[in-house]
């Protein structure tokens, strides 16, 4: 029934139903306490009342009016039963108190009553009818009419308390007879007590019953009410009523809210101005008029709230009834109302989700695959030319792993932003789930022009990104296909790009790489090789070589790094650069590692004492709580010091600096063994990390070994500042990498402690080292005094610019510093060239050697390396005025 206010117009079920809601701890936890406690003035478990102290004037008073007629005083016996009376009526709030504290069915409560009420009326009984029997000039008329004052005046106090009324009434009379009193006197008195005890016993039964019955109905009713109420308050549903003219008379306050308005503002008018009746094409509101016109129910009308537009736009479905009078005149209406908007919005969304991606908002890859097929469908032929680009995300499932998916999922939402800016207006982005995306570009394509959207897509999304607080980067592979050129299918197309994908992956990942043929070989191959390896950890076919790391003050081999090695049967020894990766993809690097771990472990126990391995933790290892366990039966089954093992660990596990990686930095430092930062300054940028880490040792990147001998290179300096920080820090340091004296040299002079490189050694079988520590634990570096910049292979084509000539060439490998280019003739050292590197790259290059069609040249600003030591092409829009380039001669 709906909680309406009463009205002069409703009927009497519709007042009694109106009644306003109470709250839960009214309906629900007063009644409780009803049943648990009565209350303080519930006539049937209590005896006493607090009016009771209003007795003892009344004694008194009665005391003094028997002196005034009789003209006498009583005894002092008789005073002092009267005064008594008085006195023990007076603590009658005490009584009522530690009464209250008496459980209401216990039987202490008697004792309290006689006491309370007895005592003192049969004192005063008893005292009066000594007075009178003493006092000739007091007759007993007198005091029987005392009596009846006293008795009227305690039925009042008592408050309809029977027991107690019956208690002081034979206190009175009982305490009078006992003056003089004769035996009928006292039968008939206990007749006199015992009808009204039964009278008492039937009253107290009739009234439990009534009490239990009323109970009853109250909590029904306030149960009633509260549901009602909650129904209201958590916004399940709302009631309204109105009033013949249909006028609003009741509306909940929350739709009130809704509308912007106070239910006072609502009340009088039309019940239909909660609605928007003028939207067209609403059957249900017209519906809604034609009821209230007619007066006949109605139920579920989906109605349009009447509370603006946009984001504030809501829907309720609303039933109602007619309300009558006892003689069937019409009142108005009743009735409820639902929201549906969170139903409807549910409906839009199970639409978005169709074809939206929940995450970052982006086509979903039902959508994708629709527009792609809409493109490839066309009914021309020349407009179903189109560019699909598949990219994956580099290094996202590290991140996943260290910081935890809600980080992982921000970071989706940041790269679809950027890849949404980076492609604009020239196609379509959508997510196809994980971290891998698709752009879709409509109409012919060129490929240069394609290149350049996925160098650009690749630069913006390796831009570092901030996730809660903390500083990640990350990179991106793209994969291209072309219709029609490799396929006019969604299916090839789609195939196909995602071969191309995985040979940008396969050249070391932040690259794109068209389509092509043989690279449905290359995918074979990469099976196969999964296979091998496969088969290889199970038939214990990995080796582990050994690579020396030297102090650089005594040149003594301190310790090796555990490398590892695959001796293919067919291809033989593989690089760890083109099985490892396929270990990651396929969840067997955790395999391998603890492989490796174990067989380190068994090898250095030939070693002398002072000798240590060192071994690689991949960040999926260290995220496994188990890690600390395996190194500890490690250790034990091969029977070494704990301290003889360092593990090298890289920066990427402080991607989630959580308490997880602290915890597991000390469950290791716990075994004892030792811990190496390996490839510093080459991930993670932040140095807070360093605060809590409890590395011993920091190995320096190669990648800042290289070059540091270079007039001009800032390695040296980044060297010295690395040295100068371990040792702030208590660390050693291990440069990597070195293989020419001149980079001995420098890192021994920058103060490096150890030394690790081909300078020394290369990585050896673990026969060979047993072999090398046996002879002496001397190390002997050998090799060139300096190197040339390293050089990369490859077959591009190039545009150079002499005066106002233009030649075409291929750069057969390049370098940071330079480059040989085929195809010029002649050329004559000294010459200056623009060299067109990529579009909008223009490098100013000199040949400083010719031999037939190749000329070596020299960059007047070196190129910058990528994390994988490859030449980046990254325009710099360097030119010069070709007026002053000389012109070229003996050009063939």
């Amino acid at each position: 029934m709906v909680p309406a206010r009463a009205d002069s117009r409703a009927t009497p079920e519709a007042s009694a139903e109106s009644r306003a809601p109470s709250t839960a701890s009214t309906a629900f936890g007063g009644f409780a306490r009803l049943r648990a406690r009565p209350d303080a003035n519930d006539v049937l478990h209590y005896f006493t009342s607090r009016c009771w102290l209003l007795m003892a004037p009344t004694l008194l008073g009665c005391a003094l009016v028997m002196a005034g007629i009789s003209g006498s005083v009583p005894d002092i016996a008789s005073a002092l039963c009267m005064v008594a009376a008085a006195a023990l009526c007076l603590p009658a709030p005490l009584h009522a108190k530690l009464e209250r504290r008496i459980l209401h069915d216990g039987w202490k409560r008697y004792p309290l009553m006689a006491v309370a009420v007895l005592l003192p009326m049969a004192l005063f009984g008893f005292g009066t009818a000594r007075w009178t029997n003493l006092q000739p000039g007091l007759h007993w008329d007198v005091t029987v009419n005392v009596y009846v004052i006293v008795v009227l005046t305690a039925t009042a106090l008592l408050e309809s308390r029977l027991t107690s009324i019956i208690a002081a009434t034979v206190g009175l009379w009982g305490g009078g007879s006992i003056v003089g009193g004769s035996a009928a006197s006292f039968a008939l008195l206990a007749l006199g007590g015992a009808i009204g005890l039964l009278l008492a016993i039937s009253q107290a039964r009739n009234a439990a019953s009534q009490a239990q019955a009323h109970s009853e109905r109250e909590r029904e009713q306030r149960r009633a009410e509260q549901l009602l109420h909650e129904y209201e308050q958590t916004g399940q549903g709302w009631f309204w009523e109105t009033d013949r003219m249909g006028r609003i008379t009741y509306v909940s306050e929350r739709i009130a809210a809704l509308l912007g308005k106070s239910t006072g503002e609502l009340e009088g008018r039309p019940f239909t101005s909660l609605f928007m009746l003028e939207a067209q094409g609403q059957q249900s509101e017209r519906t809604l008029v034609f009821h209230l016109n007619t007066r006949s129910s109605f139920q579920d009308l989906d109605v349009r709230a009447g509370t603006g537009n946009g984001e504030d736009e809501r829907w309720w479905s609303i039933s109602g009834r007619p309300v009558l009078d006892q003689f069937n005149n019409f009142m108005g209406f009743r009735g409820s109302g639902t929201d549906l908007t969170e139903k409807r919005r549910s409906q839009q969304h199970v639409t978005q989700l169709a074809r939206f991606d929940s995450l970052t908002k982006l086509a979903n890859r039902f959508q994708m695959a629709e527009w792609l097929e809409k493109i490839l469908t066309s009914p021309r032929v020349e407009t179903r030319a189109c560019a699909v680009f598949l990219l994956d995300l580099d290094r996202f499932k590290q991140v996943n792993d260290t910081m935890g998916h809600p980080a992982g999922d921000a970071l989706l939402k940041q790269v679809a932003e950027r890849l949404g800016g980076t492609v604009g207006d020239r196609g379509r982005v959508g997510r196809l789930g994980g971290d891998e995306f698709q752009v879709i570009l409509h109409g012919a394509q060129q490929r240069e022009g394609l290149a350049h959207l996925a160098r650009r897509i690749i630069e913006n999304l390796s831009q570092p990104y901030s996730i809660d607080g903390a500083r990640v980067t990350i990179g991106a592979s793209v994969g291209i296909a072309l219709c029609p050129d490799d396929g006019t299918t969604s299916e090839a197309l789609i195939r196909n790009a995602d071969l191309a994908l995985y040979a940008a992956k396969g050249n070391g990942r932040g690259r794109h790489h068209f389509y092509d043929e043989d690279l449905h070989s290359d995918a074979r191959e990469r099976q196969q090789l999964e296979e091998d390896l496969r088969d290889a950890i199970a038939n214990g076919s990995l080796e582990l070589h050994y690579q020396p790391q030297v102090r650089t003050t005594s040149e003594r081999i301190t310790g090796f790094e555990a490398l590892l090695r695959w001796k293919h049967p067919v291809h033989g020894y593989l690089s760890p650069a083109k099985f490892v990766p396929v270990a990651e993809e396929t969840g067997l690097v955790a395999q391998i590692g603890e492989w490796a771990l174990r067989t380190a472990c068994r090898d250095l126990a030939r070693w002398p004492e002072e000798v240590r391995v060192a071994v690689n933790v991949s960040p999926l290892q260290f995220a496994n709580p188990a890690l600390p366990a395996i190194v500890t039966q490690a250790i034990a089954t091969a029977g070494v010091s704990a301290s003889r093992l360092e593990l090298e660990i890289t920066e990427s596990v402080f991607l989630g600096e959580d308490k997880s990686t602290e915890s597991m930095f000390a469950a290791l430092k716990g075994i004892g063994v030792r811990l190496a930062l390996d490839d510093f300054g080459t991930g993670y940028s932040s140095l807070g990390y360093l605060k809590k880490a409890p590395f011993d040792k920091i190995k320096i990147d190669q990648s800042f070994v290289r070059g540091a001998t270079v007039p001009g290179s800032r390695n040296g300096a980044i060297i010295s500042s690395i040295v100068s920080l371990a040792e702030a820090l208590g660390m050693e340091t291990t440069a990597e990498g070195v293989e020419t004296l001149d980079e001995l040299d420098l890192v021994r002079m920058l103060g490096c402690s150890h030394v690790q490189g081909y300078i020394y050694a290369r990585p050896i079988t673990v026969e060979a080292a047993t072999a090398k520590l046996s002879e002496s634990l001397v190390a002997v570096a050998e090799g060139p005094r300096s190197a040339r910049a390293p050089r990369q292979t490859m077959l591009r084509k190039v545009m150079l610019e002499h005066g106002s000539h233009v030649y075409y060439g291929t750069i057969r490998n390049i370098s940071q510093s330079g480059a040989m280019i085929e195809g010029l003739w002649n050329v004559p050292p000294g010459t200056v060239f623009g060299v067109h590197l990529a579009d909008d790259y223009l490098m100013m290059a000199t040949a400083r050697w010719s031999k037939e069609d190749r000329m070596g040249v020299e960059f007047a600003q070196a190129l910058e390396l990528d994390g994988t030591g490859a030449v980046l092409f990254t325009p710099t829009r360097q030119r010069r005025d070709r007026a002053d380039q000389p012109e070229l001669r003996r050009v063939g």
